[in-house]
């Protein structure tokens, strides 16, 4: 047994006598419980540069989308290359309409801002959004036992109606072929 000092800022310091090895294990044990609990944030990026295609933007927004959905955050980065330095103006408008298409998901965590030849934001997601998200995900499991099917059961599907059966080719006026 040993005396280990417990609580060394109270007045007057606490000690108890214990076994001071599994002390230190249990100690142990209590930071790797927490630190399972944790988490982790991840940094996740998305490139553009100042004359994306409207569909490239849109898979890309889409993409940031699913990143904020999963918790972690997005960085967009603006790439400038040649003569598009001289107009900056076009990045930033970029990085605008981002903000604009985001508001709803996204808050801005960094505002845009130039770093040599890149121009870049930092989006981290919007907290009530994922509330929202969790209040859904805690109903849907409450809701699906309740209703009767079993939970790895989807219903099945509607029988579809027959196609109507299709015209007979015209006769050819020339004769067959």
């Amino acid at each position: 047994m040993d005396l280990v000092e417990v609580s060394p800022m109270a007045k007057p310091p606490v000690c108890k006598i214990m076994d001071y090895g599994k002390f230190k294990y249990l100690e142990k044990k209590k930071q790797n419980e927490a630190k399972k609990k944790q988490v982790v944030v991840q940094l996740k990026e998305v490139k553009l540069r100042p004359r994306t295609e409207e569909h490239d933007y849109a898979t890309k927004i889409k993409k940031v989308r699913e990143f904020l959905a999963e918790s972690n955050k997005a960085r967009i980065t603006v790439t400038f290359r040649g003569r598009e330095m001289s107009h900056r103006e076009l990045g930033q408008k970029v990085l605008q309409r981002i903000i604009e298409d985001l508001r709803e998901v996204a808050v801005i965590e960094a505002a845009p801002r130039m770093e040599g030849r890149q121009m870049f934001m930092i989006l981290a997601p919007n907290p009530r959004m994922l509330q929202a998200q969790r209040d859904r995900a805690k109903f849907a499991a409450q809701s699906a036992p309740a209703a009767g099917a079993p939970a790895g059961e989807a219903p099945a599907p509607a029988p579809q109606p027959a196609p109507p059966p299709a015209a007979a080719p015209a006769p050819n006026p020339d004769g067959p072929r």
